[in-house]
């Protein structure tokens, strides 16, 4: 453990100050409990952290008696990203599901839904939307946590989305600034570069980040990659162009800049994480989000010195992060504002709110984002459900369940299901050996990212054409199937919502 400088200096308590740490388990220990008294004023909860509402609601409180003002931030997008829910699956659809249905006040009354159930539990901060335009189809990270394709439909859910978020006194943090969506890498494994030219970024990535600042999005968190285009040496987490020029001048943005994850291979894998947050709040972020994979003691005080260094030798300007953590005090002032006024009798009331807007909000946009091709009867006896199962991205995880099998089997009892992954040998003849007699629905996730996957339906639908054929990713692969349904995302409201039209049986 390092004890490089006094824990009671005005440098030392903004070092602390700018730092979203993590930890582990689900109860704050007391190493965090005792930097929040010393100035830490922001903690990142992950999947990890929960196990229920109660349990959540306690533990901030927990931190809060240390710091009233302190934020309580989370990565919770709905949909395939979850972190309330990370072991049941999401209440809510993700944002591919979202657009899809292209109704902004349903997706301005999901977000406000969400908020409120955050806010319940004492979080304050959420790391979400993206605002990521997937013009790649092939996109290995973003996909459907985007609203879509479109700009101008990302554009106008994106601001819904952060409009939605902040009534019920939560703050947005719109990412992937300036834009993750025509990646084809994965910025948790390197460095991705995104080579268009200013014109492109300009109509394409930048129009939802605008349509965010403008709606008052409280934080925007920037992405782990490289625009030549903007800077052709570093990606714009730790680019003084694209965070002060670009961002703060041009686009005129005044709140709080939250880095993705330093311990991300795009950034430690480069600069290391000590280097990269001392980058990072030079060029102009004011917030330092680690603890996805980091999540100790140690790492706080190895950034927290590393930044008190840079001021001591003058490599960062002791006025840059003073500057970064008056940021982050503003928005934990805001939150206390904002959590009491979400709380005033008539509060959750507003003008265009979707039909069915609240607690079941979640369920009415899986149902309408539901797409239907072809024609078959309504299954009435027990099926076979083979889920061909890609690796998970790490932005989502392998915790969080996801098909329709466990939702199909409460509607059809007796229903069975198997795995089936990439390297399965002969996927496709287990398939139709296990299914038997029986239906098959064969639940596929971005079937046109994944070769084996394809081949392994098509050899299915060969032999047995009436099976039904369920896309929980995104919908780019022609319909297959006597039946294809389209979910728009592999949430738990996703898969009751395609069982429903399996089965033609609300649940």
């Amino acid at each position: 453990m390092t004890t490089l400088v006094s824990t009671t200096d005005t440098v030392t308590r903004d070092a602390l100050a700018v730092l979203q740490p993590g930890f582990t388990g689900t109860d704050a220990p007391d190493w965090l409990l005792r930097r929040v008294g010393e100035g830490l004023a922001s903690v990142g909860l992950f999947g990890r952290n929960i196990h229920s509402p109660e349990q959540l609601a306690a533990l901030t409180a927990r931190l809060r008696a240390e710091r009233d003002d302190v934020l309580v931030a989370i990565d919770e997008e709905g949909g395939d990203v979850t972190r309330l829910e990370v072991r049941s699956g999401s209440s809510f659809p993700g944002n591919l599901a979202l657009g899809a249905v292209d109704d902004v006040d349903l997706t301005r009354a999901v977000a406000r839904e969400l908020g409120r159930r955050l806010a319940e539990c004492g979080v304050n901060l959420n790391w979400a939307p993206s605002a990521d335009v997937n013009s790649d189809p092939g996109n290995p990270v973003i996909g459907v946590r985007s609203f879509g394709a479109d700009t101008g439909l990302v554009a106008r859910h994106t601001a819904a989305y952060v409009e939605g978020l902040q009534a019920a006194g939560v703050a947005a943090c719109t990412k992937h600034f300036p834009g993750h969506g025509d990646t084809a890498v994965d910025s948790h494994h390197s460095l991705p570069r995104i080579d268009v030219d200013l014109d492109t970024l300009h109509a394409r990535e930048l129009v939802p980040f605008r349509a965010a600042i403008a709606a008052g999005s409280k934080s925007v968190m920037s992405a782990h990659i490289l625009l030549p285009a903007l800077d052709p040496t570093r990606p714009a987490t730790l680019s003084p162009r694209i965070l002060t020029g670009l961002l703060r001048k041009e686009l005129g943005y005044d709140g709080l800049i939250v880095t993705d994850g330093m311990e991300m291979e795009a950034i430690a894998g480069t600069y290391g994480i000590e280097r990269g947050s001392v980058l990072a709040i030079a060029a102009g972020a004011d917030a330092i989000c680690v603890g996805g994979g980091l999540a100790d003691e140690d790492t706080v005080l190895r950034l927290r010195d590393a930044l008190v260094a840079a001021v001591r030798t003058g490599e960062l300007p002791e006025e840059r992060l003073a500057d970064a953590a008056a940021r982050v005090r503003a928005l934990a002032s805001w939150t206390q504002r904002a959590r009491g006024a979400a709380s005033e009798p008539g509060a959750d009331m507003q003008e265009g709110t979707a039909p069915g807007a609240g607690a079941g909000v979640g369920l009415v946009a899986a149902r309408r984002a539901v797409t239907v091709t072809g024609t078959s009867e309504p299954l009435r006896e027990p099926a076979y459900v083979a889920a061909f199962t890609p690796v998970a991205n790490i932005a989502v995880g392998d915790e969080t369940p996801w098909g329709l099998a466990a939702e199909l089997a409460r509607i059809l009892p007796g229903t069975e299901t198997d795995t089936y992954r990439s390297g399965s040998p002969s996927p496709a003849a287990e398939v139709l050996r296990a299914a038997g007699e029986r239906r098959i629905v064969a639940v596929v996730r971005d079937a046109h990212r994944h070769v084996w996957m394809s081949e392994a339906l098509d050899a299915v639908l060969a032999v047995r054409p009436d099976t039904i054929v369920v896309e929980m990713g995104l919908p780019v692969a022609p319909p297959r199937g006597v039946l294809h349904i389209a979910t728009h995302g592999a949430a738990r409201v996703c898969g009751v919502a395609a069982a429903e039209a399996i089965t033609g049986t609300p649940s």
